[in-house]
């Protein structure tokens, strides 16, 4: 592909574009699309890099930047493998004792480490986000610290990583994963495979579930959960508290992340109204990553049935 064009758009521009099979066919020349996310969480800031196998016409200008009300940046490009420079220029992640790669860019796997391939823009939760490099260093201090599971789930599971992590800690735990969007279980399902991650319902499995928040038969029929890790935004995390709440076992553990350090007071505010105590904060970046415990009631057993819902769109659950 010699030729490609540049532009800005929002994130629901760039997702309409890749549904819009129709508008796709207006094309003489067609191009692949592929979408960039600019700036982290920030829905105004993208892009679509627009790949021709010839110099694009007018008419194929034309119709990219109608779309999105915006100059289209041309220009030639070498004759290279562009997916697997793009594949290549993805740096390996080191995060406790995990390891977690694409298939191009592998390297030498650390000694003792778990090393999982995930390939880059499949779906979020690649693991080079701070968020989820955070997360899987939460998990390892807890294993490391002793601490045991048997009832887990990620709730925004992205790609499995967090999921996979969890079950390597704990290999005899029963996991759940689950995500707002299809796209993410149909990925999961396959880097499962690839990583050698078994998938199911029973002990040392991972369930896959579509599901927005908790709110899902399953999900509500497996809690509760020692250990529940939601790496999502911090709108969905404060409209899930209460439902979180309600799936956690007393004294059981939560991982929280995906929200900027500036959110951390308002998430951990609704998590407390809820039952929880935040125990720990870890920094990376601008991204905090919580661990909170949830407090034990005496006397009865909560209720563990959960409405589960939030507004959340699918795909952004399991940021990356």
């Amino acid at each position: 592909m010699n030729w490609k064009a540049t532009l800005p758009c929002s994130r629901a521009e760039a997702e309409a574009m890749h549904e819009d099979d129709e508008w796709l066919e207006l094309f003489d020349n067609l191009p692949t699309l592929v979408a960039d996310e600019l700036e982290a969480f920030n829905d105004a800031k993208w892009s679509i890099q627009a790949y021709f196998n010839a110099k694009p016409d007018r008419h194929d200008i034309d119709l990219l930047e109608t779309r999105v009300n915006a100059k289209a940046v041309i220009e030639r490009l070498p004759d290279e493998d562009w997916l697997t420079l793009s594949q290549q220029s993805v740096t390996p992640v080191s995060a406790g004792r995990f390891y977690v790669h694409t298939s191009t860019n592998k390297g030498a796997v650390p000694r003792g480490a778990r090393a999982f391939l995930i390939e880059a823009g499949q779906a979020f939760g690649t693991g080079g986000h701070e968020t989820t490099s955070g997360c899987l260093d939460m998990l390892d201090r807890l294993r490391s610290n002793g601490k045991q599971f048997h009832h887990i789930a990620d709730i925004g599971t992205g790609t499995g990583l967090l999921a996979f992590a969890a079950l390597h800690l704990w290999p005899r735990a029963v996991v759940t994963a689950s995500d707002i969007d299809p796209v993410s279980i149909d990925v999961t399902r396959d880097n499962a495979a690839v990583n050698a991650v078994p998938v199911g319902r029973d002990c040392g499995c991972v369930a896959l579930y579509v599901a927005t928040g908790t709110d899902h038969p399953a999900i509500i029929g497996r809690a509760p959960y020692d250990l529940l890790i939601a790496n999502i935004l911090a709108g969905p995390l404060v409209e899930l508290a209460a439902s979180f709440a309600t799936v956690v076992a007393d004294g059981g553990t939560l991982i929280l992340a995906g929200l900027l350090n500036t959110q951390v007071k308002q998430v951990a505010a609704a998590y407390r109204r809820n039952g929880f105590l935040l125990l720990e904060r870890r920094d990376s970046g601008d991204w905090p990553c919580l661990r909170l415990v949830k407090r034990r009631i005496y006397g009865h057993k909560r209720p563990i049935r959960a409405s589960g819902r939030t507004s959340q769109p699918p795909g952004d659950f399991g940021t990356w």
